[in-house]
């Protein structure tokens, strides 16, 4: 897949484009959006993502088509459990709902521009170095079994990074609006808002840390991972404002990213070993009777496994798809 410069360019252009509509269309009036305009804007995004990828599709081929629409279903998935945590770190911090879009739009910022970093670095490690692949997979294996250990009862506000922040900043008792910081008796304060900000910031950060591997499980395209995780990311604060109580009702969320992050974790070192060049295995021969994964059947399993835990966990909790709200 040859992607032009200009191509990324633009692709870079109009996915700032769309944020920065986001803040001035939405964010910068401090309100908590209703469910009509959740659910139309949701619906908008999630739209304009299978418009691209039929997009992708016609102009570069099918299998292409089909490692975004994968890459995206898998992204999608994962960041509706950081949707989760990112409703533990405003509960825990106490955010009022109006302000909540302001922390949402700059986490989701912070998520894109990580993921971004992340993606340049796997794209020249595993355009150097086939080998990654089974690091990549045995990370994916190792994160599928922490996300089985997920600790519900744990804070992710309280973590290293934000004790720091409120050892290093001067920070305000309560919010001021929503500033992240206020000049007050000749001193500059952080708001809670800031703090929150960066405890957002550090989740987005442990979240990459899955994201990337796993679509680079499904593509080597960097241009696939890039606007999967764009479109991933975008109309996730309507998202987030949409769900509202049903998250909490998602038992089997960790349990369904778990096995898809596993299976795409097992697909990575079946790829690596097709790959091989490590002399201690095979002799640095590739192992040819070890099966490929086409991406139609990853596509298949990451669908199936969503819908399945989905379905169960609204099953066992006799909830239904709509907010409370």
């Amino acid at each position: 897949m040859d992607i032009p410069f200009w191509v990324w360019l633009v692709t870079i252009g109009v996915t700032i484009a769309f944020f920065v509509f986001e803040f001035v269309a939405h964010v910068r009036t401090p309100h908590e959006p209703t469910m009509r305009e959740s659910a139309l804007w949701s619906a908008f995004y999630i739209g304009l993502a299978v418009v691209f990828g039929v997009g992708i599709g016609l102009v570069s081929g099918w299998n292409f088509g089909g490692e975004y629409f994968a890459g995206y279903l898998t992204e999608k998935a994962l960041s509706v459990d950081n949707l989760f945590v990112f409703l533990l770190v405003m509960s825990g911090f106490a955010v009022p709902k109006a302000y909540q879009q302001k922390v949402l739009l700059i986490g989701i910022v912070i998520a894109l521009v990580m993921r971004g970093g992340f993606i340049a670095v796997g794209a020249a490690l595993i355009e150097n170095f086939s080998w990654i692949f089974y690091l990549f997979g045995a990370l994916l294996l190792v994160l599928a079994w922490r996300q089985l250990q997920h600790d519900d009862g744990a804070d992710p506000g309280d973590n290293a990074i934000t004790r720091w922040s409120r050892r290093v900043f001067n920070v305000t008792d309560d919010f001021r609006g929503d500033r992240l910081t206020v000049k007050e008796g000749g001193k500059r304060w952080v708001t809670p808002l800031f703090i929150t900000v960066v405890a957002i910031g550090f989740v987005d950060l442990i979240f990459a840390v899955d994201s990337i591997p796993a679509i680079y499980g499904l593509t080597e395209e960097a241009y696939i991972v890039f606007t999967a995780n764009a479109f991933a990311l975008m109309g996730l604060r309507q998202l987030y404002f949409l769900l509202g109580g049903v998250l909490e009702r998602l038992v089997y969320l960790a349990q369904g990213l778990a096995f898809i992050l596993a299976f795409i974790g097992v697909k990575l070192i079946f790829h690596a070993l097709h790959v091989n060049e490590l002399p201690f295995i095979n002799g640095g021969e590739p192992v040819l009777w070890v099966p490929e994964i086409p991406t139609w059947l990853s596509l298949v399993v990451i669908a199936a496994a969503i819908a399945v835990a989905t379905v169960a966990s609204l099953a066992k909790t006799g909830g239904k798809l709509t907010s409370e709200k």
